[in-house]
C-alpha cells in the first residue's frame, strides 16, 4: 500500500445521487429499523435470563476452571441464537478456523460431507483439501467431500441434491452468504427449505451452515429452522465492532460438544480456557450487535439503490430482503473495480491515507484487493470491500458501524472514480 493524502470533497453531482438515493430507500430503512428492534429486545432478554452481571466480565488465567463468565456467554448466545448450546471463544483466530472446527469435530474418516449450495468460500478449499495433501485437511484424513453445483438462477438443484447424497454422508454444508460468487445469499426460511429436503432423505444428516455475515440480519437464526450446528466469526457481525477475535459455534449439544473437544481436547473440551480479557467486549459486542449490522445493512441498501442509478449492476438489489451484510457491485473492469475498493478505503477512520493494491492473500486463488481500514483488523463489521481480480470484476463491500460512515463510503468512492473518469 502506498501513502497519498486526501480531502472530503464532493460535486454537486455526486451530492444530487445521494439525495435521490436516500429518497428512494425511505421504505426499506422503515423495515430495517424494526428488524434492529427485535433483535435487540431478543438479546436482552437472553441477557436478562442469565442474570448477567458485571462480575462475569472477569478474566480468568491458565487454565480458566470455573470461569463463570465464559460459561455464561455461551448460554447467553444460545438463547440468543435459538440453539441447544453454544461454544464462544476468543481462541478461534477467524471465520475458517471456526467453521473447520465445526466440522472435523463432527465429521470422521471414511464419512462423507456434501456442501449443497455450490462450492464454499475460497478459504474452505484447503480445509476441505485432497486426498494424502499431508496437510491434515478433511480429505487427508480419509474424509469424502462433494459439492452440487447452484442452478443458474442461484437456487439449489434438489434432483442432483438427491443423487449425490451417499450411504456415508455425514454432513450436508451449506454457506449462507455469497462469498465471492454471484449469486443470492440465502435466507433462513430458504435454509428451513433445504433442511426439510436432506432430512426427508435422511433424518440422520447432519446440517451445519456457515453463517457468517448473517447474523441479526433476520429475525431469526438457522438454527431456528432446523439446522443441528453452526459458526460464525467474532469479528463479523456477532462480536458488535468490539470483539477483538474470536468465534462461535452453536447448534444441538452434542454438536457443539464435540466441536469443544476438536478445539482443545477430547475429555477437556469447553470446560477450560482462559478468555485472554476478552469477556466483556465480546458480552458488549453481542449487546450492540444488533443496532450496528442494521445499520451496516442500511450502507448495503443505500449503495445498491445509489450505483444501480449509476447504471451498474447490483446484487440484491435495494428493495430485495436482506439475509447478510454482503453487497456486491457488478463492474465493468478491473479499474473500475479497483477505484472503487480504493475510494472507500480513503473514507475510513483508520489508514485512510494509504492506498490498496492487489496482492496475493493468503487462502485465495487469485489476487485480492481490499480496503479494510478498521478498529479491529478484518473486521467486516466495519466498513470494508474486498474483491477478487477475475472476471466478472465484482466488488464485495460489507460493514460499517454506522450508517453516516458506510454513507461517507460510497460516496468518496463515486467521488474518486469521478475525478478518474471512469462515471
Amino acid at each position: 500500500m502506498r501513502e497519498r493524502a486526501t480531502k472530503m470533497h464532493f460535486g454537486e453531482k455526486v451530492i444530487a445521487r445521494m439525495e435521490k438515493a436516500e429518497k428512494r430507500v425511505e421504505s426499506a430503512f422503515r423495515q430495517i429499523e424494526k428488524t434492529i428492534d427485535l433483535n435487540q429486545w431478543k438479546v436482552i432478554r437472553a441477557f436478562q435470563t442469565h442474570k448477567v452481571s458485571d462480575y462475569h466480565f472477569a478474566s480468568s488465567t491458565g487454565y480458566g476452571y470455573n470461569d463463570r463468565g465464559r460459561e455464561v456467554l455461551d448460554l447467553v448466545y444460545a438463547d440468543a441464537m435459538g440453539a441447544e448450546a453454544a461454544l464462544v471463544r476468543p481462541h478461534f483466530v477467524s471465520g475458517t478456523h471456526t467453521i473447520g472446527t465445526a466440522l472435523f469435530g463432527v465429521l470422521r474418516p471414511g464419512e462423507h460431507l456434501l456442501y449443497i449450495t455450490g462450492k464454499p468460500y475460497d478459504t474452505l478449499h484447503k480445509v476441505i483439501g485432497k486426498p494424502g495433501d499431508g496437510t491434515g485437511s478433511l480429505q487427508d484424513f480419509g474424509i469424502d467431500y462433494g459439492e452440487v453445483a447452484l442452478l443458474e438462477d442461484g437456487s439449489p438443484d434438489w434432483p442432483a441434491i438427491t443423487a449425490a447424497i451417499q450411504p456415508n454422508t455425514k454432513v450436508i454444508g451449506i454457506q449462507r452468504s455469497r462469498g465471492y460468487s454471484w449469486r443470492p445469499s440465502f435466507t433462513v426460511e430458504q435454509i428451513g427449505e433445504m433442511v426439510r429436503f436432506v432430512k426427508e432423505i435422511n433424518p440422520e444428516l447432519i446440517v451445519f451452515v456457515d453463517n457468517c455475515y448473517g447474523e441479526f440480519t433476520e429475525l431469526q437464526e438457522p438454527t431456528q429452522v432446523g439446522v443441528d450446528l453452526m459458526a460464525g466469526s467474532l469479528i463479523k457481525n456477532p462480536g458488535g465492532g468490539i470483539a477483538p477475535t474470536g468465534g462461535y459455534i452453536a447448534g444441538r449439544r452434542d454438536l457443539v460438544e464435540l466441536a469443544a473437544y476438536r478445539l482443545t481436547a477430547p475429555g477437556i473440551g469447553g470446560e477450560v480456557g482462559a478468555m485472554l480479557g476478552a469477556t466483556r467486549a465480546m458480552f458488549q459486542g453481542l449487546f450492540l450487535a444488533p443496532h450496528l449490522v442494521g445499520q451496516a445493512v442500511k450502507g448495503s441498501v443505500f449503495a445498491a439503490a445509489i450505483f444501480e442509478d449509476l447504471g451498474f449492476v447490483s446484487s440484491p438489489r435495494w428493495d430485495v430482503q436482506r439475509t447478510d451484510l454482503i453487497q456486491a457491485i457488478r463492474f465493468t473492469s478491473a479499474e473500475h473495480l479497483i477505484t472503487f475498493v480504493q475510494g472507500i478505503q480513503k473514507a475510513s477512520a483508520v489508514d485512510s491515507h494509504v492506498v490498496p493494491e492487489p496482492w496475493d492473500m493468503p487462502g485465495y486463488e487469485h489476487p485480492v484487493i481490499m480496503a479494510a481500514g478498521t478498529f479491529i483488523q478484518g473486521g467486516s463489521l466495519e466498513l470494508s470491500a474486498d474483491a477478487p481480480i477475475r472476471e466478472p470484476f465484482i466488488a464485495y463491500m460489507q460493514g460499517g458501524l454506522t450508517y453516516s460512515h458506510c454513507k461517507l463510503g460510497v460516496l468518496t468512492a463515486i467521488q474518486h472514480m469521478e475525478d478518474k473518469g471512469l462515471l
